[in-house]
């Protein structure tokens, strides 16, 4: 069995990859945020008020460790959470202005740790991997541990 040819390992050593790049962008700038941390403080910023158990499913996340990912946001300045005026027992999640600071610096970094992840393909086949990569995922995402809520 050759490694190379396995979807699976391939696309560990992607994401790898992706990590590795995304972490040196952050690094440089110094800014301390997590692929997960990132993807959070985006739907957050799109959602504000949104529920952590919502933000979960939505960047695709286990719901029982997303509790970790917004402690540290919180932790960090990030973001802040309050009580839902209608529901008592919700807690609703909102950016900082540090947040939405860190947000707005991070996102033109993530898109050049992006592009590098990508640079060694025409500007076609990068067209070609995101349809490929996103219609498995469309297909067989909710056999995943952590789907992504519609």
């Amino acid at each position: 069995m050759d490694l190379k040819h396995l979807p699976g390992h391939l696309a560990r050593r992607f994401h790898q990859i992706s990590s590795t790049l995304f972490d040196l962008e952050m690094s440089r700038a110094g800014i301390v945020l997590t692929p997960v941390q990132f993807a959070a403080l985006v739907e957050v910023r799109d959602r504000p008020g949104i529920d952590q158990a919502t933000l979960a499913g939505t960047i695709a996340y286990d719901r029982t460790t997303i509790g970790g990912v917004v402690d540290r946001l919180v932790d960090k300045g990030l973001a802040e959470r309050f009580t839902d005026p209608a529901d008592r027992r919700c807690k609703r999640l909102k950016l900082t202005a540090l947040g939405l600071e860190t947000l707005s610096r991070a996102e033109p970094l993530v898109s050049t740790s992006q592009q590098e992840l990508v640079s060694s393909l025409t500007a076609h086949e990068q067209e070609q991997l995101i349809a490929l990569m996103q219609k498995v995922v469309d297909a067989l995402g909710d056999k995943s541990r952590t789907p992504r809520a519609p």
